[in-house]
């Protein structure tokens, strides 16, 4: 099957997405008991000598929406990079709750325990309808083909009407992903890792190409989420973080340079020098 193949293929050389189909692990309780979800602690990465993450401290609270801001080159990416296993760093400390290392983990394991990622660009199984893609992206401790033809459970079937709804494509269910607008592809990817119940998201870009009643839309959803799940969003558009904002943490050269309310960050004399100064 063609579609499988080029699926496959996009998934490699993309998005590295082995949580699509990744073995089952042990249910795994993260310890939240001081209201922490996620510890990143003295992290340093460099790369042929640059500094990427610079003694990088960051702490985020379980069910929060927090916003990550900073300049091209900030950090930003390699600090997702870390947190999902992508890359390790030269030092420092990364921990899912109190209890579990996630340096110590590869990335399909750390998908296990509850943290997806959406990069920037949508990818989805163009030639597979709505349902089809968020049927595929349901943890599985099965092959491949048995994931393309095993009956799903009423819970599986439940879970996904469940995130139609929440992504405001049930009416597109059965129609093929590659006709969706840039924003529903965004949406439809957000839900691909919604079935899959993370307790973290790490949020690329969201509103990148979108229409203002599409960004609009997907703050709401992302509002939305905050709660049930932890969210990390990464955005450049600064209207767009105004909307959803509420704590934003501004990286520059590879550390926190300034964090608190969006009125705090935009006041502040280093962010608003560094970059936010453009702007006012």
């Amino acid at each position: 099957m063609s579609f499988l193949n080029d699926a496959l293929e996009t998934t490699r050389e993309t998005m590295r997405r082995d949580q699509v189909w990744p073995m089952l692990m042990p249910d795994v309780q993260v310890n939240v008991d001081k209201d922490v979800i996620l510890y990143v602690e003295g992290v340093s990465v460099s790369f042929d000598g640059f500094k990427a993450l610079n003694d990088l401290n960051l702490y985020v609270n379980d069910g929060e929406l927090r916003c990550l801001i900073g300049a091209n080159g900030a950090g930003k990416t390699t600090m997702m990079d870390v947190i999902t296993g992508k890359t390790q760093p030269d030092q420092g400390s990364v921990y899912f709750g109190q209890t579990l290392d996630l340096l110590s983990r590869s990335e399909p394991e750390i998908a296990q325990l509850g943290i997806g990622r959406k990069f920037q660009q949508p990818t989805v199984f163009a030639e597979q309808s709505v349902f089809t893609n968020l049927e595929l992206s349901l943890k599985t401790n099965q092959g491949v083909w048995s994931s393309l033809t095993a009956r799903l459970s009423s819970e599986e079937s439940d879970r996904i009407d469940t995130v139609l709804h929440t992504i405001g494509l049930k009416g597109q269910r059965n129609l093929l992903a590659g006709a969706l607008s840039h924003g529903q592809k965004q949406w439809l990817e957000i839900g691909m890792l919604l079935v899959s119940q993370p307790r973290l998201l790490l949020i690329d870009e969201p509103v990148a190409g979108m229409t203002a009643e599409e960004g609009e839309r997907t703050g709401e959803l992302l509002q939305q989420l905050a709660g049930e799940h932890t969210v990390i969003v990464v955005e450049h558009d600064m209207e767009f973080v105004r909307s959803i904002a509420r704590t934003v943490t501004v990286l520059h050269q590879g550390s926190v340079l300034a964090e608190g309310s969006m009125d705090e960050v935009q006041n502040n004399p280093d962010v608003i020098e560094v970059y936010l100064g453009s702007e006012e």
